[in-house]
């Protein structure tokens, strides 16, 4: 490839990254079994070329680091939790719903593996947003929690004002997340991961053309390694990334 073509790509991956997170904020590529998977903003083997060496890049808007914003719900202890409950620590976002038929379990799967990965860190959480906060209640949520072997204490399954989680998702986090009634359980959402460090920033690695990756796929688990649909497990990426933050 010439240096103009490789300029010329850098450039319009460059415009595809900074209209796509401000003005698209339904990150969404394909869907499988009626709810949306993952956002396949490059392809396989472009994936391949994100190194487990480089430092983890901080996502920029307009030149301006991307934080994540305030927000206050109550956890499935019945606690209320805000962002600032993360302060100091480096965490996993993702938003579910207990009822999911399809990605949720896998993905509260892996977060668990990931969990057990790092017992010896006090200061590494999970904050687990429910998109079905009508039905996903404390109650409901603790037991979802138990099933699923929460043990972490900084990991918080939170619940909520509807409308507040739901801009959370998709302006907060540009990871989408709506209802649905025609699809299985009455929701769709991303399965997707967000990378938070210790000051409440979007963090993730890149690519050998400086793309920061932005977001883990959360749906193959590390045993599975590709799922049937192609998709290459990220968890152990995820983890690698997680050790980077703690370590900063």
């Amino acid at each position: 490839m010439s240096k103009k073509q490789n300029y010329s790509y850098i450039g319009i991956a460059f415009i595809i990254l900074v209209f796509g997170i401000i003005f698209i904020p339904k990150i969404v590529d394909r869907i499988k079994n009626n709810d949306i998977t993952r956002s396949d903003r490059m392809t396989q083997e472009q994936d391949n070329n994100f190194s487990d060496e480089s430092a983890l890049a901080f996502l920029e808007i307009n030149g301006k680091r991307k934080k994540v914003p305030a927000f206050s719900f109550v956890n499935h202890k019945g606690d209320t939790i805000t962002q600032n409950d993360y302060l100091g620590k480096v965490y996993v976002v993702e938003f579910f719903f207990t009822t999911c038929p399809t990605i949720c379990p896998k993905m509260n799967r892996n977060l668990v593996h990931i969990q057990n990965a790092f017992t010896s860190y006090t200061n590494f959480g999970i904050a687990s947003f429910s998109i079905n906060p009508t039905h996903d209640t404390p109650e409901v949520l603790n037991d979802y929690a138990k099933q699923y072997g929460i043990t972490n204490p900084n990991w918080h399954l939170m619940t909520g004002d509807k409308e507040a989680i739901y801009e959370l998702a998709n302006t907060g986090f540009n990871i989408y997340a709506g209802e649905n009634p025609e699809v299985a359980g009455g929701f769709e959402h991303s399965g997707n991961f967000a990378l938070i460090d210790k000051n409440g920033y979007i963090r993730s690695r890149m690519d050998n053309f400086g793309n920061p990756k932005i977001f883990y796929s959360g749906v193959t688990s590390v045993e599975d390694q590709v799922d049937d649909d192609g998709q290459k497990e990220e968890i152990t990426m995820l983890k690698q990334d997680i050790k980077k933050l703690l370590n900063e």
